[in-house]
């Protein structure tokens, strides 16, 4: 088999070059909308002495060396988000950052090591502004491509239309035919034992090792993320409190917290919160996260005691973060993600 040409290649590039223009074009029509709404640009570090504390996102890291040769790790970011929330503490009101953000362990159609990160923030606005915010800007994106609708491995949507809502607890019933809130205690407590046998009612696989997270997830990929967004985009909200490590708990029910995703085609494009500022909460969610990342994967990443700090004088607030690069390749018909990527990373 003859090995693709690589991208710098000219008649690649050439291919490649009508879509990548447009994403120029979307670029500077976001930047033009975020203004036009009050909204300030900022431009973040990008290395950070924690990378973010989930338990399944993996960083690349790094050192700083002093003048003195004295050496201290340093990460870069898997999101702007702590940087940005210190923002917000230090006064701004409504700011975005459009910029590289770094994840590793990650790479497919839809996953770069390095990928263009959009995301924003509201002082004193729910989350259901941002929802609106999402259904602006999927329009937007549709409009600057000239595009009538969205697709992607034959999944349609119409990014003109009014975004359906649905909770969780829904899909995991309606999909699933599981009911995900009786696993969840008023505490945000899960039961793992409970939706194991849920799983295995639904005829879904499982191993003996699963957590309540791995039951929570396999159930998402494999019955429900692929149906979200087709005909219209999906608003999916309301995740369980154990799904929701930076978000607030709801007003109405606390065993689910202020979080939502946007699907179109099956494709996760956004994820927003209800940002939580109890700092003594978030430190003790952090560290539930960085025990799992050391059960699976043998490693944890610091806290950034700056980002808890500010915290708590951070006000309320809503924030999202939008998979540029996703939205650029709805919009222009690509396949996968590298086709709309100027350069991308080297595969290893």
């Amino acid at each position: 088999m003859t090995a693709a040409s690589p991208w710098w290649t000219p008649h690649v590039h050439a291919d490649r070059r009508p879509r990548l223009m447009l994403r120029n074009g979307l670029t500077a029509a976001l930047r033009d909308w975020f203004a036009r709404n009050d909204f300030i640009e900022v431009e973040t570090a990008a290395l950070q002495v924690s990378p973010g504390n989930e338990a399944h996102l993996a960083a690349f890291a790094t050192e700083a060396v002093g003048p003195d040769g004295i050496r201290s790790p340093l990460y870069l970011h898997t999101s702007p988000e702590f940087a940005c929330k210190k923002l917000l503490a230090a006064g701004e009101q409504r700011i975005f950052s459009l910029g590289p953000v770094y994840r590793n362990r990650e790479r497919g159609p839809l996953h770069h090591p390095e990928f263009t990160m959009l995301e924003w923030y509201r002082v004193g606005e729910t989350y259901e502004s941002l929802m609106r915010d999402c259904a602006a800007l999927l329009a937007l994106a549709a409009m600057r491509a000239g595009a009538a609708r969205f697709s992607f491995r034959g999944r349609d949507c119409d990014p003109f239309a009014e975004p359906e809502r649905l909770t969780v607890a829904d899909v995991f019933s309606r999909h699933a035919g599981i009911d995900l809130l009786a696993t969840v205690a008023v505490d945000g407590g899960t039961d793992r034992d409970a939706l194991h046998a849920a799983l295995i009612q639904a005829g879904l696989r499982t191993a003996p090792d699963d957590s309540w997270a791995d039951l929570f997830s396999r159930v998402m990929v494999e019955k429900i993320e692929p149906l979200l967004g087709q005909g219209r985009a999906t608003i999916l909200c309301e995740y369980p409190v154990a799904e929701a490590a930076l978000a607030r708990p709801g007003p109405g029910d606390p065993r689910v917290a202020e979080r939502f995703e946007l699907y179109c085609c099956g494709v996760e494009l956004a994820n927003g919160f209800g940002e939580l500022t109890d700092a003594a909460e978030q430190r003790r969610r952090f560290i539930i996260e960085m025990d799992e990342k050391e059960r699976v994967y043998g490693e944890r990443y610091p806290l950034d005691e700056d980002f808890l700090a500010a915290l708590a004088i951070m006000p309320q607030a809503s924030g999202i973060a939008l998979g540029f690069d996703r939205l650029v390749m709805l919009a222009t018909g690509a396949h996968k993600i590298e086709d709309v990527i100027w350069t991308p990373v080297a595969a290893s």
